[in-house]
């Protein structure tokens, strides 16, 4: 295929919105045009019915539209496109210059008609143009899986031609479901956690914890940094909050139960994710949880840590296992990353036994010998944001 400064975007779960339908789909364009520019693009979209075409100054290779679309979640799926007239011979010249040169096991037109007044049906469109390709190409015709999909859209004014179409992220546009943040440890979970958040239309706001000044907080504020910016590609904020929790944790293990320690931190970081939601805007917390992976996952021990939590909190792995969580972190960029040096902060002084299925009375009075809103109060003074570019 040749270089083109144009794309069509088609979209599916926003096409079952009703009157709120236009918001759904300026924010998806808003985002197509901040992808695109951060890859060095400039240009414009036009929204039309079901779909968004996307019209650079500079054309593009297919291999640099897919770079640009394939993270921007609301797009069902996508194709570098040729605009031509309304007319079956530029049509058919458009095709003809632009079928791949090796060898192709099956093709199939697909066409679809807007515009009602033009004098062929969409069968009738699809049987004349597979004709042409047959006689030229020699190629089978295969109405299903066939290895090459030729589109033919005909719209108002124009018509709209494509070779194969790319499948994108799917979801909501990001920015359409309001403001959360996420607590990032830099494992392999909750950028999975974060990804999810994104999906589903949300901005998304990451918050790191460490345990500066103990241990390698310096590695682990790398790891994050270097998540944030991978994930900044699918639409996550470009910078996060880094909050150390070191000398916090050690007042902790002076003054509580042994067994209770994991359970404290966790809630001590659910008090200064609050405080900084709520800095921020934002309505949920978001965590890389999966019930009954590891002993601080139990359903008693998420009831207790969200117990000091002031907004809800979110946990979309909870029901994958790690094989599942590893598989989505693989595709999208981050599972390498969170093997990189750093420690964790829940580590930190971490007991032998801990308690696995906690009450909340018996934390609750585990906590009464340690001031924890002040302790919250001053890792909250203690955070910084860090721009990540």
């Amino acid at each position: 295929m040749r270089e083109t400064p144009h794309a069509v975007v088609h979209y599916s779960e926003i096409g079952l919105k009703g009157t709120n339908r236009p918001f759904f789909e300026r924010t998806l364009a808003q985002n197509i045009l901040r992808r695109v520019e951060a890859l060095g693009g400039r240009g414009r979209t036009e929204r039309l019915s079901g779909r968004i075409l996307v019209h650079l100054e500079e054309p593009w290779s297919p291999q640099r539209w897919a770079e640009a679309l394939s993270t921007v979640f609301g797009i069902a799926h996508f194709a570098p496109a040729y605009l031509t007239a309304l007319d079956m011979a530029a049509i058919q010249e458009a095709i003809l210059e632009n079928l791949p040169e090796g060898p192709v096991s099956s093709f199939r037109i697909s066409a679809s008609r807007d515009n009602k007044a033009f004098p062929l049906t969409s069968p009738e469109i699809q049987q004349e143009l597979g004709a042409v390709v047959q006689q030229k190409m020699g190629w089978p015709v295969r109405l299903k899986g066939a290895e090459l999909d030729i589109g033919v859209e005909i719209l108002r004014d124009r018509a709209v031609v494509y070779l194969g179409r790319v499948e994108g992220p799917g979801g909501l546009p990001v920015g359409t479901s309001g403001k959360v943040v996420l607590l990032l440890s830099g494992g392999i979970d909750s950028p999975v956690a974060g990804y999810f958040a994104l999906k589903r239309g949300c901005r998304v706001i990451p918050i790191h914890f460490h345990s500066r000044p103990f241990g390698n907080w310096m590695g682990s504020e790398a790891r994050a940094r270097e998540i944030v910016r991978t994930l900044a590609r699918y639409g996550m904020e470009p910078y996060l909050y880094v909050v150390p929790i070191g000398k916090q944790q050690r007042e902790i293990t002076v003054r509580a139960p042994v067994a209770y320690r994991v359970i404290l931190y966790r809630r001590l970081m659910m008090r200064v994710a609050t405080m900084l939601a709520r800095r921020e805007g934002a309505k949920a917390i978001f965590t890389g949880e999966s019930l009954g992976q590891v002993a601080s996952q139990t359903l008693e021990s998420l009831a207790v840590v969200e117990d000091a939590a002031g907004l809800p909190v979110l946990r979309p792995l909870i029901g994958l296992d790690k094989l599942e969580i590893i598989a989505i972190a693989e595709r999208i960029g981050t599972f390498s990353l969170s093997l990189m040096e750093g420690d964790d902060c829940c580590q930190f002084l971490m007991p032998r036994r801990v308690v696995t299925h906690p009450h909340l009375e018996d934390v609750l009075r585990a906590e009464s010998a340690v001031d924890m809103d002040a302790l919250a109060q001053d890792a909250l003074e203690g955070a910084s944001r860090v721009e990540v570019g």
